[in-house]
């Protein structure tokens, strides 16, 4: 055991990584072994103990005590060997291993510390060793740091090692902390489980648990979980003995108490909910927070703040229980999906909630109506009730009750998040009941509408002579919350809302905004309505009408516009708006989507003149800076999580992308502005980049490129345009630069080929373009066209370059050379391209190698100098090719035989003892066939395999030699340089000396790879796995 010990100690510390890692495996698993051999052991020991002491007190001595005290010495003496051979391995393996660079064998050596840590305390639970797991806590690889936590687990999970862990604890406690925001997410998760180990042993303070209750608004669920656990069995669940209704409002107190914290954000709010909510089981009695609520505050000493925290942990509760997410993640966008189990789970729980809610939910919101705070979470409430048990409970009128008093919140506020939520479930009831319930949603959704209709125009007419247009904002939102959802086929409001733009000089950008926005959901609403299959042309010439008049309006507002940026006068809310809505109606009525259709008259195209009176709206707002702009309202938004310029760019992307609109103009443009707004900005572009050049022609795509590049270019000069010094260091030339390099980037691999035409149309035309106003455009070349010329071959490349310095003769260059600066070194860039190409051009147009020699060549002729030969420098011919192949399908006896006198040469050369000597091509005499050796048998051979299949020598790597190769041949044939005169003597003793790592002069003991004929690198110091801190190599 003490020499394989010893070998396995030595091996670990070799430098290749695979015998380490072997090694490692094998001492630790001995040491595992040994703990199990100690343990048994050390139970027979004990025994033995006890039964020495049961005879002690029958009797002083006799032979019985006499047989248990040798057997308790050789016990004692057999643990001792064994401890001290496990301490050898650790002291010669583990404490060398632990830091090795291969992070799975200092994962593996951590693992099993911690094995020998909990199976035998008696040795290992000491500081000697726990400081090692301790040390790996800062470790660089994640499996690791997993392999301590869990060790540190195993450990801590055993009350009776909690003593000796006090001062390993003390020491690396604000580690195991920090652990909890760790980099990796399963080594977080598992280090907060460790913490809360760590508290139920009370080894914790709660001031070191501080940062760990900011982890509860994690973007990570899996950190926020594992953190809502800690904190609810450390914090709410303390004093709670039971699941009576007392503790369950105590536990509500104490979520209350944390929520404070994050009570100024809403959605904070949603994320520590969504942590505690598996575990808290108050969060999930609706009958408590609903009897809390409805209940005097003052008697609960629950304040304001406490009040509208409990309503969104009520909303919160419902959405969870109804299966919604109530947090945002990056998986928000695809569909959830839930087993069998979980939807009966959720659809009790809806169940519950809703009957919870039947008699409670009117009497809330009559309570909470009047406040802004509250009354839209408890609106939404009724978007996931079950509605039919409202019949089933015969609560009918508590059904009508609550839509009556969500039509009283529709008026009473004007808020838009409180519109949109009185929409949104009045529109629930009348699509999702049932019977008389949906009649009376039906009824009372209709009576808003007419109510609304009603307050509008008393609000325009008090607007027109009083100057108050607060009312009308506030029913203009109204109104566009209730379009969303209801369509008001009512002519009058189609012309009141057009009167108000009559005149809309003195009106506020607001209410501009929302009468566009208002406008166009008419519209969009009259479109659908039209029979697809057969529709109305007295309609369908009605709808024209709206849409010219409304077009007219949208030019005036346009143009007022343009003159306020004009006058640096920066309208940003409605500038935003207004493209929106232009670029909406056009899809809306494209002609590209309604040509060909019944609905052929309403398609309409936007001119040129219009495309780039949008375009420079656009460029106004994409231009402006962001820092003092205005603050958006919240609704509505272009996309939800877009900023201004980001809407405004993907409105004018989905013209070009869907083909709405000409790609002619507005592409280019669009294309020109890839880099200078964002990373959104940039994947939008992106995005329609790809849709440009799949849907593009050749012809097209060339010029939407290079007028895309003269755009940047053009902006760049007028930026620079009077500076002085170097212009190539400007952010513009930098932008224009690197735009060239985007676009040119997405012609790469096989697309060179496909997109050539389009990438010579983008260089030529370049090339055209800076030579058009020398010197002053001819950076030009630098900036656009050189990226493109790198994409074709270099024939393409001469030519151009040819092209380009015959355009460049018709100048006086050295009139102004630092001006044609770009121009030389664009042409060096060119030649230098082409002086790269020239050697592979060289090697292409080269003659093929000699082929198959003719088979009538003689054997004799085989040694001769190959350079004499005309037959090998002229290569055969498709004739000869032809007669090759079919000799190859001819008779098959003849390749028998010529392997048969290979593998007889193979055998007498393997039993060779001496090498042949070889013997110089020059001095080759013609072979005697009658006194044949192993070298004369080679040539034999070699005559045969002319004569039948009409070719030169088998040289080494021949597919027929390969096949009948001994294996001590195979790897020098395959990979190694052998000359291709030796014979297979030869070749059979090379291949031993080559097998043999110590046959060199000098006797060294390192090892050449057969194949590479390389030596083979024994060093463990890869940079890559070096772990945190500095690793000490293996000894």
């Amino acid at each position: 055991m003490e020499k394989c010990m010893d070998y396995v100690i030595a091996l670990s510390c070799t430098p290749p990584r695979i015998f380490r890692h072997v090694a490692t495996l094998i001492g630790l698993q001995l040491v595992t072994s040994f703990v199990s051999v100690a343990k048994t052991l050390g139970q027979s020991r004990e025994t033995a103990q006890r039964q020495l002491n049961a005879e002690k007190k029958k009797r002083k001595e006799g032979p019985r005590i006499e047989a248990l005290n040798k057997q308790l010495s050789e016990k004692h003496e057999k643990i001792t060997m064994v401890e001290e051979m496990m301490r050898k391995i650790f002291t010669g393996l583990f404490m060398h291993r632990y830091r090795d660079v291969d992070p799975e064998i200092r994962q593996a050596c951590i693992s099993a510390m911690g094995c020998w840590i909990v199976s035998y305390p008696s040795l290992f639970l000491q500081d000697l060793y726990l400081k090692y797991i301790g040390w790996t806590l800062n470790d660089k690889n994640a499996a690791v740091r997993n392999s301590s936590i869990g060790a540190l687990q195993a450990l801590y999970a055993v009350d009776d090692h909690v003593p000796s862990l006090s001062l390993f604890s003390a020491r690396f406690s604000n580690r195991m902390v920090e652990m909890a925001d760790d980099v990796d997410l399963t080594v977080a998760v598992n280090a907060i489980g460790l913490l809360k180990q760590l508290l139920k042993h009370q080894l914790l303070n709660d001031e070191e648990l501080g940062s760990l209750f900011d982890l509860l608004i994690d973007e990570a669920p899996q950190i926020r979980h594992a953190v809502g656990d800690l904190v609810f069995d450390h914090l709410i669940a303390q004093s709670s003995e039971g699941e009576d209704d007392e503790d369950l409002t105590a536990q509500l107190e104490r979520v209350l108490r944390i929520l404070r914290e994050f009570c100024a954000d809403p959605i904070l709010c949603d994320y520590v909910i969504d942590a505690l909510w598996d575990k808290c089981s108050a969060m999930k009695d609706w009958k408590c927070m609903i009897t809390m609520l409805l209940e005097d505050t003052t008697s609960k000493e629950l304040n304001e703040e406490d009040t509208t925290i409990l309503v969104r942990v009520l909303l919160a509760s419902v959405k969870k229980s109804a299966g919604e997410k109530i947090v945002p993640s990056a998986e928000q966008r695809k569909t959830q999906t839930f087993t069998k189990a979980q939807r009966e789970v959720q659809e009790n729980r809806k169940k519950e909630m809703t009957l919870a809610m039947v008699k409670s939910h009117a009497k809330l919101l009559r309570k909470y109506l009047a406040d802004n705070a509250k009354v839209a979470a408890i609106i939404e409430i009724g978007m996931y009730m079950q509605l039919d048990l409202y019949s089933l409970k015969r609560q009918e009128q508590n059904f009508t009750t609550l839509l009556q008093l969500i039509k009283e919140a529709f008026f009473k506020h004007g808020d838009e998040n409180i519109l949109k939520t009185c929409v949104k479930v009045l529109s629930f009831a009348a699509s999702e009941s049932q019977g008389d319930l949906q009649d009376s949603a039906n009824q009372i959704l209709k009576e808003t509408a007419d109510d609304l209709l009603v307050k509008l125009r008393s609000a325009i007419t008090q607007a027109v002579e009083s100057e108050d247009e607060y009312s009308l904002a506030v029913n203009l939102r109204r109104l566009y919350q209730l379009q969303l959802a209801v369509n008001f086929s009512d002519n009058r409001l189609f012309t009141d809302l057009l009167g108000i733009l009559n005149d809309y000089s003195n009106l506020e950008d607001e209410v501009i905004r929302l009468v566009l926005l208002n406008v166009f959901l008419h519209l969009a609403w009259a479109l659908k309505s039209i029979d697809l299959d057969n529709p109305d042309e007295n309609f369908v010439k009605e709808v024209v009408t709206k849409r010219n008049k409304f077009m007219e309006q949208l030019q005036s507002v346009l143009q007022s516009l343009l003159e306020s940026w004009e006058q640096d006068d920066a309208r940003y809310i409605l500038t935003c708006t207004m493209c929106a809505v232009l670029s909406d109606l056009w899809c809306l009525f494209s002609r590209a989507k309604l040509e060909g259709t019944k609905l052929q008259a309403l398609s309409f195209c936007p001119s040129k003149q219009e495309l780039q009176q949008f375009w420079k709206l656009c460029e106004h707002r994409l231009n402006a800076p962001d820092g003092s702009e205005e603050e958006i309202p919240e609704e509505p938004k272009a996309v939800e999580y877009m900023n201004e310029k980001d809407a405004i760019v993907a409105c004018a992307a989905k013209l070009i992308a869907h083909d709405m609109v000409p790609k002619d103009y507005l592409g280019p443009a669009i294309l020109s502005h890839f880099m200078l707004h964002g990373k959104t900005v940039e994947e939008t572009v992106k995005q329609l980049l790809t849709q440009i050049k799949k849907h593009s022609k050749l012809e097209e795509l060339s010029h939407i490129y290079l007028d895309a590049m003269k755009r940047a270019y053009e902006r760049h000069m007028e930026e620079v345009a009077g500076s002085d010094g170097d212009l190539t260091r400007t952010e513009s030339y930098v932008a224009c630069k690197e735009l060239g390099d985007r676009l040119a980037g997405t012609f790469f691999g096989f697309q060179r080929k496909e997109f050539r035409p389009s990438i010579l149309g983008i260089v030529k035309g370049g090339i055209d373009f800076a030579l058009s106003d020398p010197p002053k455009r001819v950076s030009f070349l630098e900036v656009g066209v050189l990226q493109f010329v790198q994409k074709l071959p270099a024939a393409d490349i001469k030519e151009i370059a040819a092209n380009v310095e015959g355009k460049a003769e018709e100048f006086d260059i050295d009139a102004d050379p630092d001006g044609w600066q770009p121009y030389s070194s664009f042409v060096d860039a060119l030649r230098e391209k082409i002086i790269r190409a020239e050697p592979t051009e060289r090697e292409a147009g080269r003659p093929p190698r000699p082929g198959r020699k003719k088979r009538d060549l003689k054997g004799k002729k085989l040694f001769e100098n190959p350079e004499t030969s005309s037959e090998e420098e002229s290569p055969p011919s498709e004739s000869e090719d032809a007669a090759e192949e079919d000799d190859d399908d001819d008779d098959n006896t003849p390749l028998f035989h010529v392997r048969h006198t290979m593998r007889r040469t193979a055998s007498s050369n393997r039993n060779a003892q001496k090498r042949p000597p070889r013997t110089p091509p020059s001095k080759v005499r013609e072979p005697d066939l009658t006194q044949a050796t192993s070298a004369e048998i080679t040539l034999e051979e070699q005559e045969v395999s002319e004569e039948v299949f009409g070719r030169g020598p088998l040289s080494p790597d021949d597919p027929l030699m390969i096949g009948s190769a001994t294996e001590e041949q195979l790897p020098v044939m395959q990979f190694g340089e052998v000359d291709s005169n030796a014979t297979r003597g030869e070749l059979s003793k090379e291949t031993e000396e080559a097998q043999d790592p110590y046959s060199t002069a000098d006797d060294a003991p390192q090892a050449t790879s057969v194949r590479s004929k390389r030596p083979v690198s024994f060093s463990s110091d890869d940079e890559d796995d070096q772990p945190a801190g500095k690793r000490a190599r293996p000894e």
